[in-house]
């Protein structure tokens, strides 16, 4: 918020100083007003060719509007730039200074309005919200081909979803992923998969041994995932309760990675979407079997704000998170089940 106008008298350094510009900064003020990107662009033609039918061709411009801009450049610049010589124009030595000053100038305003994503060259972070159970889902198919494509892009995932919207609306992160159900206006939301819950048991537990039925499965104490957000990862307990297959209070631990070594060594089962089960099962001792009551269906988004909707560098990103979503081994749900 600006500071209010302060009337009076003002004492020892608040003094306010008088900045006068001397002839230098007229001289440079005068120079820029009298040059433009066309001028600059004959001007990298000219030093490039050394010849003015050459640098017309080039630009695609006739000679004469060529012959007229060397002629301001020399006004601007207070020099010659370029004479004649035995075999075709000569630089001086002010023009050769400016032929090495001037392209970086060029490439710069190249680049500003060059928007085009360019495969490889992306350096830069990208951080994206994300729960841990979904960079178990997504990160194996995505960062090899993130290692291909733009291998100086560094991925930062932050696996807390409360407050996602503010946070990319105030640029803190750059995409969302996760159960979130609808973007409101400002938001972009694209849906990346539906996955269907799964449970998770120890290979040798002993309801694998009875008949897999609702009675069995509400006999089970659950593993479950502390979470501050009610996204649809914590919500099947709720559904579970309500349908009396959970009467105890789960034992909660930190993340999906904890949970699934919990239950190697003891007789929780843990309910998880099933691609994140056929992650876990291809690593630990476990088997995958499918709940013995119909849960709603797990949908996965990403979020996005409309501050990047347009950049092609997110809308390249987005892309591939959409791409490897509907990876072949994840779109089968391979892993082991009964």
């Amino acid at each position: 918020m600006d500071e209010p106008a302060c009337n009076g008298t003002l004492r020892g350094q608040e003094r306010p100083q008088l900045i006068v510009a001397g002839p230098r900064a007229a001289r440079q003020r005068q120079m820029l007003a009298s040059l433009d990107l066309n001028t600059l662009l004959a001007l990298e033609a000219l030093l490039e060719h050394r010849n003015v039918t050459h640098a017309a061709r080039h630009l695609g411009l006739s000679q004469p509007s060529v012959s007229r801009a060397l002629t301001r450049l020399r006004g601007v610049f207070n020099d010659d730039l370029l004479v004649r010589g035995s075999s075709g124009m000569i630089p001086t030595p002010h023009a050769q200074r400016l032929a090495q000053m001037l392209p970086p100038v060029l490439d710069s305003i190249r680049g500003m309005v060059d928007r085009g994503f360019a495969q490889g060259e992306w350096r830069s972070t990208a951080r994206m919200a994300m729960p841990d159970h979904q960079t178990i889902v997504l990160l194996p198919p995505l960062l090899p081909l993130l290692r291909e494509r733009a291998p100086n892009l560094d991925i930062v995932t932050d696996s807390l979803l409360a407050g996602a919207l503010r946070r990319l609306e105030q640029g803190e992160i750059d995409l969302a992923v996760g159960q979130i159900g609808g973007a409101p206006p400002g938001y972009f939301r694209r849906r990346l998969y539906t996955d269907r819950f799964a449970c998770l048991l120890r290979n040798d537990h002993p309801a694998l041994a009875q008949e897999w039925t609702s009675d069995t499965f509400a006999a089970l104490r659950h593993a479950g995932i502390a979470s501050n957000t009610k996204d649809g990862f914590g919500r099947v307990h709720d559904d579970l309760v309500k349908l009396d297959l959970q009467v105890r209070d789960p034992v909660l631990v930190s993340n999906v990675l904890a949970a699934a070594l919990a239950i190697v060594s003891t007789d929780l089962v843990l309910v998880v979407p099933r691609r994140v089960a056929t992650r876990i099962a291809a690593l630990l001792p476990l088997v995958i079997v499918d709940p013995p009551v119909e849960l709603t269906p797990y949908e996965v988004a990403l979020i996005w704000h409309e501050r990047c909707h347009r950049d092609p560098d997110h809308r390249w990103l987005r892309q591939e998170i959409a791409a490897a979503a509907t990876a072949k081994e994840l779109a089968t749900g391979q892993g082991k089940s009964t």
